[in-house]
């Protein structure tokens, strides 16, 4: 039957970004299709475990700031010395630094970088090495955004790296197919999330932005659900290199 290929039990995965916001809502979407669980975070993810063991699952959490490459090995390290493995990845840990580019800085722009693409590339390559020794593949999914597609305005460093995460997408597909491992995408549309409170809270510009979504709303976790659980698993065995928009029309207007 069908529906067996979307079930994730016995899987492993690790989502970055975990303790709120698109994060969470992907771990309990996992969680909720029989994954195992570990959530990686700068903060405490005592709201997500609950979410999580609320629908049956396990989580297990990682203290870990992604603004370097730093903690990676031990992210990966830890994961697999508590659940033995690792099937999945969820690249979806990102900051938003917003200003005019002419104002840009060094600095800001180096953040925003660090977090949404290199140590995107970063982790993905250690838990791709796991996957390839341990010979069962897996699932990498990296989160993209509407500026993947669009230049925005006064996010000139979170648009050229959601941008780079399309191309990286299509490059690691290409070169770990081969050893079973799917590397896919999502780009949200506009969500309610933390990242866009300050676009809610501009009346102006939520009234521009309602007035191109042809579903008439924005986003919520929830909707990243399905998404998240078909790119994780059997259902999706050949998908390659594509990033998925969950954006209620808005690329189609």
């Amino acid at each position: 039957m069908i529906l067996e290929s979307f079930k994730l039990d016995g899987k492993v995965a690790i989502v970055t970004g975990a303790n709120t916001g698109l994060g969470q809502g992907m771990c309990v979407a996992l969680a909720e299709a029989g994954a195992k669980v570990a959530g990686v975070a700068r903060r405490d993810c005592s709201e997500t475990a609950k979410l999580v063991e609320a629908a049956g699952g396990e989580f297990f959490e990682v203290i870990a700031d992604l603004s370097s490459t730093e903690p990676i090995e031990r992210i990966v390290e830890s994961v697999v010395a508590h659940y033995g493995r690792v099937d999945i990845l969820v690249n979806n840990a990102g900051v938003i630094k917003r200003e005019d580019a002419d104002k840009y800085t060094i600095e800001d722009w180096d953040t925003v970088v660090n977090v949404n693409q290199k140590v995107v590339f970063f982790l993905s390559q250690a838990v791709a090495k796991r996957m390839i020794e341990a010979k069962h593949g897996g699932k990498i999914i990296n989160i993209a955004s509407m500026l993947s597609y669009q230049g925005g305005i006064r996010v000139p460093a979170y648009t050229a790296s959601k941008s780079a995460i399309i191309g990286l997408t299509r490059a690691l597909a290409n070169e770990w197919a081969k050893y079973g491992i799917n590397v896919n995408g999502i780009a949200p549309g506009y969500m309610a999330t933390n990242n866009t409170a300050q676009l809610r809270d501009d009346e102006k510009r939520n009234d521009e932005i309602l007035g191109r979504i042809p579903a008439g709303r924005w986003g919520t976790p929830d909707d990243m659900k399905g998404a998240v659980v078909f790119l994780a698993s059997d259902a999706a065995s050949y998908v390659n290199g594509f990033t998925l928009a969950v954006d209620g029309g808005w690329l189609s207007r």
